[in-house]
């Protein structure tokens, strides 16, 4: 069993809310998550699963299961299929408030389910649980493997590539033909397909959907709606820019990134590392893949963003906190990189604490007086 970094906090939150809200993609692991921690509770607990007709039929009369349950923990496993149950919720907490009385698990965002938002106010936590981080599994993996096959808990745990392809396979098929139009994503899921193979191919560029609407024969209001549902689903982050200093010409659109490694080199059809190293978007895939790990590390108390002026002054990503930049990082495939004109001009401009240059291998050691030349490994192992 891996131990998910989640774990304690999400613990420690049900000490205090009456509901915790464990939220992201399929298949990474919610359901897993919650059984253990039942197991630490000492409380009785009941499960439902709501993609089971017989456990949905449980909940045909949600109060009367409820009330019959109150001092069980309840575990409702994708509560989005039914978001009639927040009020109801909401109305059983209030009669018995005490921690832990429900955890719901969902495959959306709380701006996806919106009545989960409006009706549990005050009374509930999110906590997004990602595919599995780098620093969940360093002991069975290589920084390089784990870029090139991605961190959903399943295919990360078979030893067959081939496995691992279909598997992934099947989980955008199932992302863009069920779940999507689920969610409430009315679109053609042929136009669902092409928009995610166009994003894999523009990872990390800068958002354009008037450009991506004319190359798939839509609206541009279609693409914005898609793209919203695309990042409410977790299968990409927008990457907003940092825009506070008005005497810059600066980049105001975000840039967009697949969250997960593997989905991306799925529909890019990459299985394996030599491949991705020979493919043009290798680059930008480690960029993601660096972006993702570092925020998770980072935590909470960060904003993030990514700096660029129309000049060309560029820094991948800015953790900031109190409108002030205090890490900027800088993600090269180089494993000896230089001091580049730009990241001076970043510095004059940003005046972060310290510049981290990233690099595909091990080591660290300083380039300047502010400016850190390291490994992913080796920066995931610092204390910020």
């Amino acid at each position: 069993m891996i131990t998910r970094i989640k774990h304690d906090k999400i613990q420690k939150l049900l000490q205090v809310f009456p509901v915790v809200g464990i939220i992201g993609p399929r298949q990474v692991g919610k359901t897993t998550m919650a059984n253990m921690l039942i197991s630490n509770l000492d409380k009785p607990a009941e499960i439902v699963d709501l993609e089971r007709p017989s456990d949905s039929q449980k909940l045909s009369n949600p109060e009367l299961f409820f009330s019959q349950n109150h001092e069980k923990l309840i575990v409702i496993d994708e509560v989005q299929r039914m978001p009639e149950l927040f009020p109801i919720i909401r109305s059983m907490v209030d009669e018995h408030r005490v921690p832990a009385r429900f955890i719901l698990l969902g495959s959306a965002s709380p701006n996806l389910m919106r009545q989960s938002s409006e009706s549990l106010a005050g009374r509930i936590y999110y906590e997004e649980l990602t595919p599995f981080l780098y620093k969940e599994v360093k002991d069975r993996a290589t920084v390089m493997l784990h870029w090139t096959f991605g961190g959903f808990p399943v295919p990360f745990l078979y030893d067959e590539v081939n496995a691992k392809r279909l598997w992934y396979q099947s989980f955008i098929q199932t992302y863009l033909e069920r779940d999507l139009p689920m969610l409430g994503l009315n679109s053609n899921s042929l136009d669902l397909r092409r928009l995610a193979q166009l994003l894999a191919h523009q990872h990390g560029q800068t958002e354009n959907s008037s450009a991506i609407a004319r190359s798939l024969g839509v609206s541009m209001p279609t693409v914005k709606n898609a793209l919203d549902y695309f990042e409410r689903a977790f299968l990409i982050r927008r990457l907003p820019p940092w825009f506070t200093n008005v005497k810059k010409r600066l980049v105001k659109s975000a840039k967009i990134y697949y969250r997960d490694s593997g989905v991306l080199h799925s529909l890019l059809n990459i299985d394996n590392l030599n491949v991705l190293l020979a493919n043009p978007i290798s680059g930008f895939s480690f960029e993601g893949y660096c972006i993702e790990q570092i925020i998770e590390h980072l935590g909470s108390g960060y904003s993030f963003y990514f700096y660029r002026t129309q000049d060309g002054t560029e820094v991948d990503l800015l953790a900031v906190k109190a409108n002030t930049v205090v890490y900027a990082f800088e993600v090269k495939m180089s494993g000896t990189p230089t001091i580049s004109k730009s990241m001076k001009y970043a510095l004059d401009d940003l005046n972060p604490q310290k510049l981290f240059v990233i690099t595909p291998l091990k080591g660290n050691y300083p380039l300047a007086d502010n400016i850190q030349v390291c490994g992913l490994e080796e920066l995931l192992e610092m204390a910020f």
